[in-house]
């Protein structure tokens, strides 16, 4: 899952971000309003991390941007402004959550997966599909009754694949959900991973669809 975070404050973006890395996510980040239309843009994120107090373009008026292009991406505002009436403000702009700084580093790691999870329609945030059971709290997987050992990388591409059961991902869009920016990418890093998962969970479990991308199954 890749996240885009928009904060200015270059101790807490460098926090959050290592913090997001850690527990899994991809991440962008970037520094001012105008940054972060042009990114967004892309439409390639699956939340945003929302700093009010932006230079360039403020927060309200990029959250009133990208209500008004139609995108129902969860937005989690992540500001100081503490009164009542700010917070009312930034949901009823269209953010989907609002936490005051300074914050705890684990509850919004908790927060964020509690967004992905309720727009993905899920209260769980176990993924499940067939006897392949993924859980991105714990960073585990079971096959059946069996633990698999997966590499951070290799466990990130197949919780990308459960999220969407039943979708074909692209290799680009496999890239985007697990790398970030300042992350190089080889050529071939996505078909390696598969290649893993594929010899730790067996062949059948991920399908590679020709000239289109891959797909997770209940084989």
């Amino acid at each position: 899952m890749k996240i885009l975070l928009i904060e200015d404050d270059a101790m807490i973006g460098r926090a959050v971000r290592q913090g997001l890395v850690l527990a899994g996510f991809a991440v962008d980040w970037v520094t001012d309003g105008r940054e972060a239309e042009l990114s967004l843009a892309h439409g390639v994120y699956d939340l945003a991390i929302l700093d009010l107090g932006l230079p360039k373009v403020d927060g309200m008026a990029l959250l009133a941007t990208l209500r008004g292009s139609g995108s129902s991406m969860p937005v989690l505002i992540a500001s100081a402004r503490d009164t009542v009436r700010d917070r009312i403000a930034g949901l009823e702009a269209g953010a989907d959550d609002y936490v005051l700084k300074p914050f705890d580093l684990d509850e919004l790691v908790a927060r964020v997966r509690a967004l992905l999870r309720r727009h993905a329609g899920s209260g769980s945030p176990v993924l499940k599909m067939g006897a392949l059971v993924l859980d991105p709290v714990h960073k585990s997987v079971m096959q059946g009754d069996t633990p698999v050992d997966l590499s951070a990388k290799e466990f990130a591409v197949l919780e990308a694949l459960m999220q969407r059961p039943g979708a074909v991902l692209s290799r680009a869009k496999l890239e985007e959900s697990v790398y970030g920016w300042h992350q190089e990418v080889g050529s071939n890093t996505i078909e390696v991973h598969l290649h893993n998962l594929r010899r730790k969970l067996g062949s059948g479990v991920i399908k590679n669809v020709r000239g289109v991308g891959y797909r997770v199954t209940e084989d």
